[in-house]
C-alpha cells in the first residue's frame, strides 16, 4: 500500500499534537519543540526522522519522552522505524511556541 509523504508527516504531527510535556498543559508540537520531521520510504513502508529540542538541558523527561515519541509513532501500522535526534541548536525559547500554545499559557 501506497501512502503519500504528506499524509505521512500529517499522521506523525497529529500524534506528536497527543503527547504533552508533564510539567506545562501543552502538547510538545504546539510548544514548538519538535524542529524537523522527516518521512523516508522503505520498502513498503516508511522510516520517520524527528529533530527536537527540550525546553531546558536538564529536562525531566528528557529520557522518556523520546522514548513515549517513538512507541506511539511506530503504532501506525505503516511506519518502519523512528529516529529521534536531539539538539540544541537553535535553543528553545517562548516565541517558537504556536500562538494557540502561548494563549492556553497566558503568554497573550
Amino acid at each position: 500500500m501506497k501512502h503519500d509523504l504528506q499524509k505521512i508527516g500529517d499522521d506523525v504531527v497529529k500524534i506528536l499534537q497527543q503527547i504533552y510535556d508533564p510539567e506545562i498543559p501543552v502538547n510538545i508540537y504546539e510548544l514548538g519543540l519538535i524542529y524537523d520531521v522527516s518521512v523516508m520510504p522503505e520498502k513498503k513502508k516508511y522510516n520517520v526522522k524527528i529533530i527536537m529540542t527540550f525546553t531546558a538541558p536538564n529536562c525531566p523527561v528528557a529520557e522518556s519522552l523520546p522514548i513515549e515519541i517513538k512507541e506511539k509513532i511506530k503504532s501506525i501500522d505503516y511506519i518502519n522505524s523512528v529516529e529521534i535526534e536531539i539538539t540544541w541548536d537553535p535553543k528553545w525559547t517562548q516565541d517558537m511556541m504556536s500562538e494557540e500554545a502561548k494563549l492556553e499559557l497566558g503568554f497573550l
